[in-house]
């Protein structure tokens, strides 16, 4: 269900801002096939570059603020193990859904503090930055904090950029380089550029995309208690230790 969402969102958003389908549409004396309040947004015809007559060329990070993150001093046993989740490219890299949800290792309030990392709000699409991973993305699904090896893109509209981030994904790695490892450098974020609509059609792209998102995020945290529910429950039966109508009645309860 999850990718099917988020084929939808990423389909819609290909349609509107890369291929411009409306405005081709319009182009062609095509009908519409998008609502008429959505539709009467998109401009008649493309100009001589290829986009819609009105939009912009616009860069990145005029959509978008590009936060780095930070270790705290991992001999110092006060900064982890605390309530604040902590990111790193491993977690980023091996995250195999839209959101990152949980974390490896968390930190207290204590190595927030005393570390250059900082809170990345929820919907932030995080990015790892270096090493053989590079260009592995995906949403935090709660404010956390991150390491150095990645970045994260913060926005008001976090759909939209989340989609956009897909397809400058590969341009950005391609454009990448390290003596070692491949490395997106800021300088690099900095050059990325996209075509942007008015506001208006931006926040009716993140209006009509929100609930997709938002349905897959619930999904992921409903599995997330289910799975922690089946580690919890599988030893006891295993063992005898709890009959089966009481497993049950557990998985009904966290369900």
């Amino acid at each position: 269900m999850n990718e099917t969402l988020e084929a939808m969102a990423r389909a819609i958003f290909k349609d509107w801002f890369v291929d411009f389908g409306p405005t081709r549409a319009k182009m062609e004396g095509r009908a519409p096939y998008l609502a008429p309040d959505l539709w009467a947004l998109f401009p008649d015809k493309l100009v001589d570059d290829g986009k819609p007559e009105g939009w912009a060329v616009d860069r990145l990070l005029n959509q978008a603020r590009l936060v780095s993150g930070g270790t705290p001093k991992t001999d110092e046993s006060a900064y982890w193990n605390g309530s604040i989740q902590w990111a790193s490219a491993k977690d980023v890299s091996q995250c195999a859904n839209t959101y990152l949800i949980q974390t490896e290792r968390s930190i207290t309030e204590a190595g927030l503090e005393n570390s250059a990392t900082r809170i990345i709000p929820r919907f932030a699409t995080v990015m790892v930055a270096r090493g053989a991973t590079t260009g592995r993305y995906c949403m935090f699904g709660g404010d956390m904090a991150m390491n150095q090896t990645c970045y994260a893109l913060a926005s008001g509209r976090p759909f939209f950029i989340y989609c956009a981030f897909s397809f400058l994904v590969d341009e950005l790695v391609f454009n990448a380089h390290g003596s070692v490892f491949d490395t997106i450098t800021t300088r690099t974020i900095e050059a990325a550029t996209l075509t942007v609509p008015s506001s208006e059609m931006l926040n009716k792209f993140e209006k009509v995309v929100e609930p997709l998102f938002m349905r897959i995020l619930l999904n992921q945290n409903e599995n997330c208690s289910l799975t922690q529910t089946r580690d919890l429950l599988l030893p006891k039966l295993m063992s005898g230790e709890i009959h089966l109508r009481e497993a049950e009645k557990l998985v009904e309860a966290a369900a």
